[in-house]
């Protein structure tokens, strides 16, 4: 691969079909579905065999940013600082182009290849060589994506039908073809004439292109998304940067890059591939790619059936029995449990916007959650009051903090734990306990050698993570959770 080539992982997106598994604070991309790492991890690696890492990026937003830095902590330290963070969310094209922005400002010929953090690709070797055909094509200033081989009707995915006609180059299977057009996600007689014709593809999503000529498409296709980015490309590298940014955001509408450009571009190319690919866009398609018992079932953690076929059954930590059970759904996680018809899995969407409209908090993340210094996991909350189970791991410490609308009340179970409470220091060990009045400055650290752990008992009107005002840190988390 050329010194021009830079790796995009696109990770803002909320997988919210993978629910109750995944959550609006731990996306489907942090999730081990298959294999040993993540799907974020597994993309990392597929992209390194071939791309520099200090030439990767991971666009996500602030609300997941933690997470995705400390799950690349974990597997490979020098990651953590390749992260570009959109203010919020405002779908592909605008990350994209705030992607290509920073790119040109560092290497005016950057090639990008733009990637989704959850997708599954089987034949990692063909898709090499595949974006290797399709970087040369971008050279040439074409914008490249990846047309997949239609394996069933599927009215989920969006569709390509290349100009058979128009050839823009071929190396060895790959052939480069212009694109005739898109169709978005069609209803299921359409999806079953595409599937015949064999003159039809599946969109995978993944793109290559050089930085320069998405943003010159974009300045052709739309044209006022393209003058809020010029004037941000001219404070990229500045202090003002993050300021200008933030404001830029409220000003820019949520866009799709198909929809934006590749629908409407002349310069769009489409490179059929059968790389095994698969955007395991619910827990229907997980079949797809998941080892399967001898009855066609897919199984996962603490399970115990008898005579179940063709269904998913997924535990999370506790024993999950079923029995008889066809092409159902069945996923247990410590807060939430999903049970329906596979042909209905798309619908668990739907679940989570019932949820988000009744705000319950079992749609944003899980009683448990990773953080840099430990975990914690809530065990009971009611009016007024929250009880966490706190761990810490040796050497780490929690940020410097206050706290406007709670106390709290520490009590060891096991371990040493350093308070700093206002201007005191002190050590506690198992069985002692301390208190921490709201608007007090405090932290807590384990300077043993063995897991803290310690139970956290908060009081209050409000007990949210965002009333967490952070006055140090060891991980550059100053600003308060959102």
């Amino acid at each position: 691969m050329n010194n021009h080539v830079y790796g995009v992982i696109l990770a803002g997106g909320s997988g919210t079909r993978f629910w109750p598994l995944s959550r609006e604070r731990f996306p489907k991309q942090l999730l081990r579905i298959i294999g040993e790492g993540t799907l974020l991890q597994q993309t990392f690696e597929r992209l390194i065999q071939h791309i520099v890492p200090s030439q990767m990026t991971v666009v996500t937003n602030e609300t997941q940013a933690e997470s995705i830095r400390l799950q690349l902590n974990e597997w490979k330290d020098d990651l953590v600082d390749n992260i570009i963070l959109e203010p919020e969310g405002r779908n592909t094209a605008p990350a994209i182009a705030l992607t290509a922005l920073q790119l040109i400002h560092r290497d005016p010929e950057a090639v990008m290849v733009v990637v989704p953090a959850d997708h599954v690709v089987k034949a990692e070797k063909k898709f090499m060589r595949a974006v290797q055909f399709a970087t040369k094509l971008a050279a040439q200033g074409h914008l490249v994506t990846f047309g997949i081989h239609p394996s069933r009707p599927e009215t989920g995915y969006g569709y390509i039908q290349p100009n058979k006609r128009k050839r823009v180059g071929s190396q060895g299977p790959f052939v480069g073809y212009s694109v005739a057009r898109f169709v978005e996600k069609p209803n299921l007689p359409t999806a079953n004439r595409y599937c015949k014709s064999g003159n039809y593809f599946w969109n995978s999503g993944i793109f290559v292109w050089k930085a320069a000529t998405i943003l010159e498409e974009l300045a052709l296709q739309q044209p006022k998304l393209s003058k809020i980015l010029k004037d941000l490309g001219r404070q990229v590298g500045t202090p003002e940067f993050p300021s200008f940014l933030r404001k830029a955001y409220t000003k820019i509408p949520s866009l799709s890059i198909d929809h934006a450009v590749m629908e409407h571009s002349a310069r769009s190319v489409v490179v059929p591939v059968d790389f095994g690919w698969s955007d395991v866009g619910s827990w229907g398609s997980l079949e797809e790619v998941a080892p399967l018992d001898k009855h066609g079932n897919v199984r996962n953690g603490n399970i115990i059936d008898i005579g179940s076929r063709q269904s998913v059954l997924f535990a999370d930590r506790r024993l999950v029995a079923t029995i008889g059970l066809d092409n159902m759904v069945v996923v247990d996680t410590p807060d939430a449990t999903l049970v329906c018809p596979k042909d209905r899995a798309q619908d668990v969407k739907a679940i989570v916007s019932l949820l988000k409209q009744q705000q319950a908090p079992e749609h944003i993340e899980h009683r448990t959650v990773q953080r840099p210094w430990g975990a914690y996991t809530v065990l009971e909350e009611g009016h007024r009051y929250k009880v966490k189970r706190i761990e810490v791991v040796p050497g780490k410490r929690l940020s410097l903090q206050l706290h406007h609308q709670r106390s709290e009340h520490w009590v060891v179970i096991t371990g040493t734990a350093r308070v700093t409470r206002g201007e005191e220091v002190y050590d506690l060990q198992a069985g002692m306990s301390t208190g921490i009045p709201k608007e007090t400055p405090h932290r807590l650290e384990n300077p043993g050698t063995t897991l803290l752990e310690i139970i956290e008992i908060q009081n209050g009107p409000y007990l949210g993570e965002d009333d967490i005002v952070r006055l140090k840190d060891d991980f550059g988390r100053l600003q308060p959770v959102k």
